[in-house]
């Protein structure tokens, strides 16, 4: 059984993205910029947040901080939002999930300039994604991509079997794991809450992407000899050992899963820095595509 170490992927992709910056300085005229907006004090959103910000300084890249009380209005929200778009200084934009209950996230979502919805969120963006066309893919599933791209795993004609078909993960690793690419060409299987026999299914696979948030769902039973596992959840559960009074643990029964495995990540230390790095990547494709897009303005 192999760790596929998060940490250790995404610190060279940033150091590949760091030195792609540095040789490009002279299209860009400035780094690639990245604007988070917070609204409330939500702390996994604090820490997110804080984390997205310290890898943007770590690359070279800028990045600005918005934050907003709780109680700000959607129509003050989306304001602020357009000014952004509006704003040549900035190419990319993430508003942090979840917002407060008074606030239509779809709107939001919505009113994110595609070419700088580097969450990949919008509904352009998930349509190029199902199209096969160039965009930007939301930053957990293009982690996931990466991740597997970093260890060289060979996915061609896997069955890698989903579990959750949410728009933020499963759906969108799901058309990635079976394009024809690679990573990927793989036959995938979504499941979710109404799937039948789902042990059944996930015996079947050479490749598991749990994806449901539901504490250690996947148990050793369910899971063949010599499987890959990416377990994307991330579930605070009381631990009164701890200072905070929780642990972080996934959606796999680590320490049961792990001894079948061929390959497996760790919770936490595996998707999670994947996330932010696909992040970065996102904020340099936009960049590039802003400054080639203000070249060709100039030489016309």
């Amino acid at each position: 059984m192999q760790l596929l170490d998060g940490r250790i992927a995404s610190q060279a992709i940033q150091q590949q993205l760091a030195e792609q910056w540095q040789s490009q300085r002279n299209l860009f005229r400035r780094p690639p910029h990245l604007a988070c907006i917070l609204v409330g004090h939500h702390p996994p959103s604090e820490t997110y947040v804080a984390s997205k910000i310290k890898a943007c300084a770590q690359v070279g890249f800028q990045s600005s901080l918005i934050r907003f009380p709780e109680t700000i209005s959607a129509h003050e929200l989306l304001k602020k939002i357009h000014e952004l778009n509006a704003d040549a200084g900035v190419d990319g934009i993430l508003v942090q999930l979840p917002l407060p209950a008074h606030i239509n996230e779809q709107q939001v979502i919505e009113a994110i300039d595609p070419d700088k919805d580097v969450d990949g969120f919008h509904p352009v963006n998930m349509g190029r994604l199902a199209n096969g066309l160039p965009g930007f893919v939301p930053a957990t599933p293009k982690g996931i991509m990466l991740l597997l791209a970093h260890y060289r795993i060979p996915t061609r004609g896997l069955h890698a079997v989903v579990i959750g078909r949410s728009h933020i993960v499963g759906t969108p690793v799901s058309l990635l794991l079976s394009r024809n690419a690679e990573p990927g060409n793989c036959t995938v299987t979504l499941c979710h809450s109404q799937t039948r026999n789902l042990p059944e299914l996930t015996r079947q696979a050479d490749l598991i992407v749990a994806a449901l948030g539901r504490p250690a769902f996947l148990k050793a039973d369910m899971v063949k000899e010599g499987v890959i596992v990416v377990d994307v959840g991330i579930n605070r559960v009381p631990d009164t050992s701890k200072k905070s009074g929780f642990r972080l643990v996934g959606d796999v029964d680590f320490e049961q899963v792990a001894p079948r495995c061929s390959y497996i990540t760790p919770v936490p230390g595996g998707v999670g820095p994947m996330t932010i790095a696909a992040l970065l990547s996102n904020t340099y494709q936009a960049a590039q595509l802003h400054a080639e897009r203000a070249r060709s303005r100039v030489s016309s």
